[in-house]
């Protein structure tokens, strides 16, 4: 794709890599076929080929209408047309930079401004979090039935912290993500993930200065704000990495796209572009770690309990794990139902379920239908974002994979 870029944004970092990526693109259009909003919509504008153009008009003109705004935030930003792409096009950096450019070239209404502020003001900082939860689910009467129904009514520890006791501590450590909205909603999570690596002789441990990952920030074009939760993490984190720690273990998938992007993100920080690099080689999802050998060891057993595993679109496109979950579940005789398009987005896609209602409900109807339709006892996620979403709607539990595997070893 030919490019004339406008001297606003030509020779700016951001420039530069959007104008490698809009070069790369071939006008194929195999995008479209993977792309989930497409699929509902059929508008070339709602997927990534439309999107594209929109990039590149607004990046060569240095004007954004309305329009372009309205197409570039329908996207889950979900990355499966990355996966798709024969010529290694990479959209969801490009959106990003879009999604910047245009908030910056267009402003927008000031209701909406202020919606997007409080869902970053409440949702990235766990005791706010906590608080405008309480303060939802006593409100919940009043809310109209559609809202109320995205207010998570699970009973969370009081402190956020795991149930148990102390544990022993081992030689080998690594540190653990405990993360914003996870932390205060499911916290069995971390509390899984703790009973199972303690039982291989691994510690996990939360540095008690780190907080959000930067994500909900980030994506919704607050970059400045994103990039300094990320070094309070690389902070936080960093006297651990220099004592030994073998990873950062990141228990929800959408976290760990992003914990994986640090290096990239704070590439032209000379403070902490290195220090951003090494967090991101060391950042793990659990099913990168464990292998079919170490739950064998421990006994664990699904003793061919049939289940749905939902493939986090930040598990399967973003971090290329597809596959990985899946496998370690039938290691340990669980019978995984099949799911119809597995690969398309079920509409969480963090903030999206507020902002863009709509598409992401129908979109959370077609994936629970795929995943029920295998009559499972119980579904399994990989991301917390994916496990409220589909949860408020569904008749059938669903769980974050590292609980099912948790309640095996008690089994």
């Amino acid at each position: 794709m030919q490019t004339r870029l406008a001297a606003f944004i030509r020779d700016t970092p951001e420039g530069k890599e959007a104008d490698a990526i809009l070069r790369a693109c071939v006008h194929c259009g195999f995008c479209t076929a993977t792309c989930p909003t497409y699929q509902l919509t059929g508008d070339e504008l709602d997927g990534p080929r439309g999107r594209i153009y929109l990039i590149k008009q607004m990046l060569e003109t240095g004007t954004a209408s309305t329009v372009t705004r309205h197409h570039l935030d329908r996207c889950l930003l979900c990355q499966s047309c990355e996966t798709t792409c024969p010529s290694g096009v990479r959209y969801g950096r490009l959106a990003g930079i879009g999604r910047d450019v245009a908030e910056s070239l267009s402003p927008r209404p000031l209701t909406d401004q202020l919606k997007r502020q409080a869902l970053r003001w409440w949702i990235s900082e766990p005791a706010r979090f906590r608080t405008a939860l309480k303060l939802a689910n006593g409100l919940r009467p009043l809310v109209p039935e559609r809202f109320a129904g995205k207010i998570p009514n699970r009973p969370a520890l009081a402190s956020g912290g795991e149930p148990g006791g102390e544990r022993k501590l081992h030689t080998r450590k690594m540190l653990l993500l405990e993360g914003c909205v996870q932390s205060v909603v499911t916290p069995n999570v971390n509390a899984a993930a703790r009973r199972l690596f303690d039982h291989l002789g691994i510690s996990l441990i939360a540095a008690p200065e780190a907080g959000c990952c930067g994500a909900l920030n980030t994506h919704l074009s607050a970059r400045e704000a994103g990039l300094t939760q990320m070094r309070r993490n690389i902070d936080a984190w960093w006297p651990y990495i220099e004592a030994g720690a073998d990873a950062i273990l990141i228990t929800a998938s959408g976290c760990g796209v992003m914990v994986k992007d640090y290096g990239h993100a704070q590439r032209d920080d000379p403070r902490y572009a290195d220090k951003a690099r090494r967090v991101s080689e060391l950042a793990r999802d659990p099913c990168e770690v464990l292998t079919a050998d170490d739950l064998i060891r421990l006994g664990i057993k699904g003793h061919g309990r049939r289940i749905a595993f939902q493939s986090p679109c930040s598990l399967q496109h973003g971090q290329h794990l597809g596959g990985r979950v899946e496998a370690l579940l039938r290691a340990v005789d669980f019978e995984l139902s099949p799911v119809a398009d597995g690969h398309l987005c079920c509409g969480s896609a963090g903030s999206y379920s507020v902002l863009q209602p709509e598409m992401s409900e129908a979109l959370r109807d077609n994936k629970l239908a795929a995943l029920q339709d295998g009559k499972p006892e119980v579904m399994v996620t990989a991301n917390i974002g994916c496990q409220m979403h589909l949860g408020a709607a569904s008749k059938i539990p669903i769980k974050h994979w590292l609980e099912l595997i948790g309640e095996a070893i008690t089994r």
